[in-house]
C-alpha cells in the first residue's frame, strides 16, 4: 500500500531540519508563492489537493461494531491553519524539488486534512530535505549539497506571502511535523516571537520536535515570549510532544532522538498532552489511515480513508531521567473484536531512538481538531474586532 508506505517514512527528519547551528545561506532561487501550484492546501484549491479528499471515518467500538461518519467542512471558516509536513520525500537528490507526487501528499492528507472541519488551510510545497539525505547522514556518509537553510527559506517565504495576502488580520494556528516542526520552531524565532504578527497566533502545534524550557517553567530556552499550553482556553502557545510506549521509553545507549533534556543550557524537554493540557493520563481521540494492511475490524470490512478508535490508547506526559515525552499505552486486549495495533513505530523492528515517531499526529489528531477550535473561539472573543 503506497500510502501505508510514505506514512511510515514520513515523520523522520528533525535532524536534517535543524543542521548545525551555523548555517550557509541558500543560493538557490526562491519559489513564487503567487502561484498555487506551489502549494498542497489553498482555500478553493480541489485540483489533487490533498485538503480537498474525502475525510469520512468509521468509528470501531471494543466490541468490534462500525459506523461510518460523514466528514463537514464549514463554508466560511473564521480562522486559518498554515502547515509545514514532514520528511516525506523519496527525490534522490540532497532537497527534494517542488513535485508533490507520491509523497507529501499522502503524508498531508493524514496528518493535516481532518484540520479542515474548523479552519482554512495552507499548506506550501518546500525543497525539503529528503530521506536519502537523511539516511545518508544516520549512516555517516552525508550526501554532498544538502542545503540546510533552502528548506526553511522556502517556508518563510511561503508564511509571508499568506501573510501579505491572505491573513488580513485572521488568528492563525501553525501545524507541523518533524522536520516541518523543526521549521516552525526557526520560524517563530525569527519571524513572530516579540513581533507584532504574534497577536495573531492561536497557537504552534508541532509534535516530533524537541522545545526546551528551563526546569518548572513554560517560557523561555526555545522561545522568548510564547509559553506551552496548559489549559484549553489558552491561546498564543505551544503544543509539543513526542511519544513513547510505556513499554518502550525512550533509549539511553543510544539516546534517543528526541524529548532529552539540554544539559549545557540547564533546560529540559517540554510535553503538553493535546488530550489534557493542564496533566495527568488522557484517553486520546486516535484516528488511523485505512490505506494499511492492518485490519481494523477484524470481522467487517472498513470503506472510509480513516478508523476512530475510542478507548483504545491512553497516555500522559512524564519526566524519566533526562527524557519529557507522551508515554503512550495501548488498553485493548488480545480477545477484543477490532484490532488493537498502534501505527507509529520508525523501522522493523522498532527503533528504541525514535519511539512512535511516525505516529505523533495520529494519536492525537481527534483532540487537536477539538483544542484549536476552542482555542480559536478564545482567540477571537479576545480580538472581537479581526
Amino acid at each position: 500500500m503506497l500510502q501505508t508506505k510514505v506514512f511510515a517514512l514520513a515523520g523522520v527528519g528533525i535532524v536534517m531540519a535543524l543542521g548545525g547551528a551555523a548555517l550557509a545561506q541558500s543560493k538557490a532561487q526562491p519559489n513564487d508563492y503567487s502561484n498555487k501550484a506551489n502549494w498542497l492546501c489553498w482555500p478553493g484549491k480541489t485540483d489533487g489537493s490533498p485538503c480537498a479528499s474525502n475525510q469520512d471515518y468509521t468509528i470501531v467500538g471494543k466490541d468490534g461494531s462500525t459506523k461510518r461518519v460523514a466528514f463537514k467542512r464549514p463554508k466560511d471558516p473564521a480562522y486559518d491553519c498554515f502547515y509545514v509536513y514532514p520528511t516525506a520525500s523519496e527525490d534522490p537528490t540532497p532537497n527534494s524539488d517542488m513535485i508533490p507526487g507520491r509523497e507529501a501528499n499522502p503524508v498531508t492528507f493524514a496528518q493535516f486534512g481532518r484540520y479542515g472541519a474548523v479552519c482554512r488551510q495552507f499548506a506550501p510545497m518546500y525543497r525539503s530535505v529528503t530521506l536519502a539525505a537523511l539516511r545518508s547522514t544516520m549512516a555517516g556518509k552525508p550526501m554532498a549539497g544538502i542545503d540546510r537553510d533552502l528548506n526553511y527559506n522556502d517556508v518563510r517565504d511561503a508564511w509571508n506571502y499568506y501573510l501579505a495576502h491572505e491573513n488580513k488580520g485572521r488568528g492563525v494556528v501553525l501545524v507541523g511535523h518533524s522536520q516541518g516542526s523543526g521549521l516552525l520552531t526557526r520560524l517563530v524565532q525569527q519571524e513572530i516571537d516579540g513581533k507584532p504578527i504574534q497577536k495573531q497566533i492561536i497557537s504552534v502545534i508541532q509534535p516530533g520536535t524537541t522545545i526546551q524550557v528551563p526546569p518548572g517553567k513554560d517560557v523561555g530556552g526555545s522561545y522568548k515570549s510564547m509559553p506551552l499550553c496548559r489549559k484549553a482556553g489558552q491561546f498564543g502557545c505551544i503544543v509539543v510532544w513526542s511519544t513513547f510506549r510505556a513499554t518502550a521509553p525512550p533509549s539511553v545507549n543510544p539516546p534517543s532522538r528526541f524529548a532529552r533534556e539540554a544539559k549545557a543550557q540547564g533546560t529540559v524537554a517540554s510535553c503538553t498532552n493535546p488530550a489534557r493540557l493542564a496533566g495527568g493520563k488522557a484517553e486520546m481521540d486516535v484516528y488511523q489511515s485505512t490505506g494499511t494492511t492492518i485490519k481494523w475490524a477484524k470481522d467487517k470490512p472498513i470503506n472510509s480513508s480513516f478508523v476512530r478508535l475510542p478507548g483504545m490508547v491512553s497516555a500522559e506526559c512524564v519526566t524519566k531521567g533526562e527524557y519529557t515525552y507522551l508515554e503512550a499505552t495501548v488498553n485493548g486486549a488480545p480477545t477484543d473484536a477490532r484490532n488493537n495495533t498502534l501505527v507509529g513505530d520508525v523501522g522493523s523492528p522498532p527503533d528504541p531512538t525514535w519511539g512512535l515517531h511516525n505516529g505523533d499526529m495520529s494519536i492525537a489528531i481527534g483532540d487537536l481538531v477539538k483544542l484549536v477550535d476552542v482555542q480559536a473561539k478564545a482567540w477571537m472573543k479576545a480580538n472581537p474586532k479581526t
